[in-house]
């Protein structure tokens, strides 16, 4: 079995709802102004992609709009199945 390389001081591992060892490894290269994102496998790279260090914030804001369209999603979701009520009540003191 090949043994994954440690990731750099600054990174992440993301692991797959699939299961399957499957992992998304995102690290930082400040000496080359990338991100790496590394799609793993049974501690065994298939892939990466070098982000520029200046496209992080794009990625950012896209997954940052994903998050909020999901959000509004699911809470409109709930409404309709009656599972959220409004419990805030306004008091004057």
């Amino acid at each position: 079995m090949t043994i994954p390389r440690p990731l750099p001081r600054t990174g992440g591992v993301f692991l797959d709802p699939r299961g399957e060892d499957r992992a998304l490894r995102v690290s930082w290269h400040a000496e080359s102004d990338v991100v790496v994102l590394s799609l793993w496998r049974d501690n065994v790279c298939a892939g990466t992609f070098r982000l520029a260090v200046d496209e992080v914030p794009d990625l950012i804001d896209l997954l940052r709009a994903g998050l909020a369209e999901a959000y509004v999603a699911a809470r409109d979701r709930a409404e309709r199945a009656g599972v959220l009520t409004d419990t805030c009540t306004l008091s004057a003191g």
